[in-house]
């Protein structure tokens, strides 16, 4: 049974106000008062709220400074502003939609009443709406599961869960039964790519259609390649590891600057920088890039990562193998401090024809999460995942990158490598020392696992992938589970459980957005 409403009530003479909150309570909820904007903030990043009263006018954080603080921590909660006046800046905050609404003072505890009703009442009527949106949808959504669809199709369903999985809220019930969806979505997702995937790479020569995807090694040549030579730079974006719900909050804070166009590509398998970035900057897949690039393709062979170090060389070859002669520019953004650089300078990106973009923050975080039990606990769910990364991007150099370059006569395309998965389920994996570390594929010479959740490729050739050794097999994880080896099992279990992994089969690390936007 749900509990009483929560309000939180920020005001710096609370104390004045006991009558009031005493007279919410009297009405059946819950309210919380704090006597500065700090602690409000506090609040919130600690506890559940379903409306905010704020003092409009505190010492120390004011009420504006704490509300712009609450919407990075929770962007859906309503905030009541109070204020000693109708000040015209008050009004555009209401207006603009970052207050719900505002008091002027005195209050009366009446007039407090129904404004909290009348909030809450919307909040509930909408979550509703959404409920019964979806319940109605379940059906459908599960009647598709069970037919064999098409690369595109599973593009919708993805869209469709990822739009009910960022509506909903409030109500627990509805949430778990639509990730239990989620659960059986990816299963068949993973069984559709598993019958698919050898058929995309032996039609590898011909064109993307109906009967097989965008791949990562198409990305250039379909979407950036077009755009070369009609007098205005491209800048080109590779977010690494951002899912597609990420891309959603990134898009709704870009959307007053630039006018967007998106599609999608699928990852190739693995889901992983070394593969699928190489992939991307190459036009290559990694058998044919293992072979003309052979000496590179070596020396990583004790260092996946290392096999990331030369996408310029590999860029300039793929656009000069095309006959394109394009003035190339990339950057490599990885440290803060990166990033500043390349944000006071982004205006040098326009004397190019296209500039290359890597950005490595967003895995950063997913490695960060899976490594930090703090960011675990700050982000236990998908829901605080995503606005985990929104705060980040709201307040970062990328996002004030972004709005510069939308001063200028330039087309950005904006996409990413792959995404990344929540890893709840452990599979046994067997293999012997020289076999690889990831958690979500591997590579060495005869492995074994239970081939229900995962696939085993006994011919790399068939993937698109390199055999560097006799006899090498590769292994890749479906649906959300992770490789454990029997030794020291139920340790490494516990390790790695929950953690945010790439390199396996599932929606959000292999459907991913390719975004073209044009500044407004």
């Amino acid at each position: 049974m749900a509990g009483p409403s929560r309000i939180l009530w920020a005001d710096d003479e609370i104390d004045l106000l006991r009558p009031h909150i005493l007279f919410l309570e009297s009405k059946g909820y819950e309210v919380v008062s704090v006597s500065n904007g700090e602690d409000a903030v506090q609040q919130v990043r600690d506890n559940s709220f379903e409306v905010v009263l704020m003092d409009e006018q505190m010492p120390g954080m004011g009420g504006l400074e704490a509300v712009s603080e609450i919407r990075d921590i929770s962007p859906e909660l309503p905030v009541v502003m109070v204020t000693k006046s109708e000040e015209e800046r008050v009004m555009d905050q209401a207006l603009g939609g970052q207050i719900a609404d505002y008091l002027t003072k005195p209050v009366n505890p009446s007039q407090v009443l129904l404004t909290c009703k009348r909030i809450l009442d919307r909040t509930r009527i909408r979550n509703e709406r959404v409920s019964q949106d979806y319940l109605q949808s379940f059906s459908e959504i599960s009647r598709r599961l069970m037919e064999p669809l098409s690369h595109s199709e599973w593009i919708e369903v993805y869209q469709t869960l990822v739009r009910y999985d960022t509506e909903l809220t409030g109500d627990e019930t509805i949430r778990q039964v639509l990730e239990d969806q989620y659960h059986e979505a990816n299963r068949a997702f993973s069984n559709f790519v598993e019958k698919s995937y050898p058929a995309w790479i032996r039609s590898k020569t011909s064109p993307p259609d109906e009967h097989r995807p965008v791949l990562s090694h198409e990305i250039v040549p379909t979407f950036v390649v077009p755009l070369l030579g009609k007098g205005k730079p491209v800048v080109f974006f590779v977010i690494d590891c951002m899912r597609y719900d990420q891309w959603l909050e990134f898009e709704g804070l870009l959307s007053p600057f630039y006018s967007m166009e998106k599609a999608f590509h699928y990852s190739i398998l693995p889901t992983a920088t070394p593969y699928s970035r190489n992939a991307i900057f190459s036009g290559l897949l990694p058998r044919d890039l293992a072979n003309r690039y052979s000496k590179i393709w070596a020396a990583g062979e004790d260092d996946e990562h290392s096999r990331n170090r030369n996408e310029e060389e590999f860029l300039q070859d793929q656009l000069s193998s095309r006959k394109e002669k394009t003035r190339i520019r990339y950057n490599k953004l990885i440290t803060t401090h990166d990033g500043r650089e390349f944000e006071s300078n982004v205006n040098d990106l326009l004397q190019a024809d296209l500039s290359a973009v890597v950005v490595n923050f967003v895995d950063i975080l997913a490695h960060s999460r899976s490594d930090s039990a703090v960011l675990r606990e700050l982000a236990p769910d998908e829901r605080a995942y995503r606005a985990l990364t929104r705060t980040w991007f709201e307040h970062s150099w990328l996002y004030r990158a972004f709005v510069k370059l939308a001063e200028t006569d330039c087309t950005v395309v904006v996409t990413t490598d792959h995404g990344a998965i929540r890893s709840l389920h452990p599979t046994k994996v067997v293999g012997d020392r020289e076999t690889s570390t990831a958690l979500r594929y591997k590579y060495g010479r005869n492995l074994r696992c239970d081939e229900r959740q995962a696939i085993l490729v006994k011919n790399p050739h068939d993937y698109g992938l390199p055999s560097d050794r006799l006899n090498m097999n590769y292994l890749i994880a479906k649906e959300d589970y992770y490789f454990v080896y029997p030794t020291n099992y139920n340790k490494y279990v516990n390790k790695y459980k929950d953690t945010m992994q790439h390199g396996g089969i599932s929606m959000e690390e292999m459907i991913l957005p390719v975004v073209t936007m044009q500044p407004k």
